[in-house]
């Protein structure tokens, strides 16, 4: 019988490159995300147009934003157990594939309940595949050291997209019509679906590789001292574990304020809010570009601080200027006030994922990040959900959206006390696996 030679590792590669192949990973998960996020922005681009085409109230158009943004959320426990159950890759294809569909469908739409099934369900849950949860999953999965930083980067693909896609699809939208603008977007899908199917692993053992610095212990590690998880050792964490724990609690409950105060209120009603006070279209979709420019800045600082500094004190910097910048909204009304805004707004529209998932990641181990994650970004998307119909019938009932913006600064405030008080470290009988174990 003919024995077989084992693969070198660079001959198990799907691409040969110099440097850990951890980081192509994270460049197509960055351009998957990337992608999702230009989808999900694509909506408040459309609140005008449709409502002059159709003459839909904003109200209803803005259900159909907040039933996709629940839907990200709800169906984000489920992902984050099947991306640990069966690998990023395979969850990749399938949220690319509903994106394609959904948002090519959202062409063909004539009424309100259409744009609700289509865009609210389809490409909520698309959004949803392409989110959070899997950057988390892949950050814990691929790398060690440096963690943080790549968790940063990931997350910065949400604002990078809004940088990249709000920009030219609005000037799509004002020369080509709405419907030019999402099959532009559906064809950026497919050509990410054949990159995927090419280069993307889901573990660095598939390939004959270990996860970045394992082995290593990073200066926040040396800093914060050992962290034990049930993971360390076992299967994992379960749910009931993770719900008698106050870490989780203390995630989701400011998270779901982020949530509020970020996706819901100002990624659905930014624009629309711009333009009713006579910015032209495509400089109020160029400033939010900008804001998307700044957050690339603050999350990939956040990661890098996360990897250095106690993640509470991070989150609490963050929604603490969150809450600023959002009582600021409210007195602009021109070019100059809403660029100031998105200056100081754009540096936390993302900065507090790095520490979060850094708080989880320690809490709950690598083993059940996916998992636990979900829930947490769940309460993220329900409180952006509540935030964006919320929004949209304040609109309707106080003329601007204000009180919005006032309620929204108060609650980020609520949300930094939020972030100082969430457990951390090793201190006794704070995480779930000190409790477990």
């Amino acid at each position: 019988m003919e024995e077989r030679v084992p693969l070198k590792t660079s001959e198990r590669l799907p691409l040969r490159v110099p440097f850990f192949y951890g980081w192509v990973i994270v460049a197509l998960t960055f351009l998957t995300t990337l992608n999702g996020a230009g989808n999900r922005a694509a909506l408040s681009l459309l609140i005008h147009p449709l409502e002059q085409e159709f003459g839909w109230s904003r109200a209803s158009i803005a259900s159909a934003g907040a039933i996709n943004l629940f839907l990200m959320g709800a169906a984000a426990p489920f992902l984050g157990w099947l991306v640990d159950r069966f690998g990023p890759r395979k969850i990749m294809f399938v949220a690319l594939t509903l994106l394609i569909g959904g948002v090519a469908t959202t062409t063909l739409v004539r009424e309100p309940w259409q744009l609700i099934l289509v865009w609210g369900v389809i490409v909520g849950l698309g959004v949803g595949g392409a989110g959070s949860v899997l950057g988390a999953a892949v950050a814990t999965r691929w790398f060690i050291a440096r963690r943080g930083l790549t968790i940063g980067i990931l997350n910065s693909a949400h604002s990078t997209g809004y940088l990249i896609f709000l920009p030219i699809l609005m000037s799509v939208v004002v020369y080509s019509g709405w419907r030019t603008s999402l099959l532009a977007l559906a064809a950026i899908s497919t050509g990410l679906l054949l990159l995927i199917w090419l280069w993307m692993s889901d573990d660095p053992s598939d390939i004959g590789l270990q996860p970045y610095g394992l082995g290593t212990k990073t200066k926040a590690e040396a800093l914060r001292g050992p962290v034990r998880s049930v993971s360390s050792g076992s299967s994992g964490v379960s749910l009931l574990e993770a719900v008698r724990s106050p870490i989780l609690w203390s995630l989701c409950g400011s998270f779901f304020i982020c949530g509020g105060t970020s996706a819901g209120l100002i990624g659905t009603h930014l624009i629309p809010h711009a333009i009713d006070r006579g910015i032209s279209q495509v400089t109020a979709a160029t400033t939010v570009g900008v804001m998307g420019g700044m957050n690339f800045v603050g999350t990939v600082l956040s990661g890098y601080l996360t990897d250095r500094m106690d993640p509470r004190k991070i989150l609490a910097f963050v929604y603490a200027l969150r809450g600023t910048a959002l009582f600021i909204l409210p007195y602009v009304d021109n070019f100059q006030g809403l660029f100031i805004f998105a200056l100081i707004y754009g540096l936390d529209w993302f900065a507090s994922v790095p520490p979060t998932v850094a708080l989880a990641g320690e809490a709950f181990g690598r083993q059940s990040i996916g998992k636990m994650y979900g829930w947490i970004f769940f309460s993220h998307q329900l409180g952006a959900a509540l935030s964006a119909a919320g929004a949209g019938y304040a609109f309707q009932y106080f003329g601007s959206y204000e009180p919005a913006f006032i309620f929204g600064g108060v609650v980020a405030l609520v949300a930094a006390v939020m972030g100082l008080t969430v457990p951390h470290g090793n201190r006794r009988n704070e995480t779930v696996g000190e409790r477990a174990v």
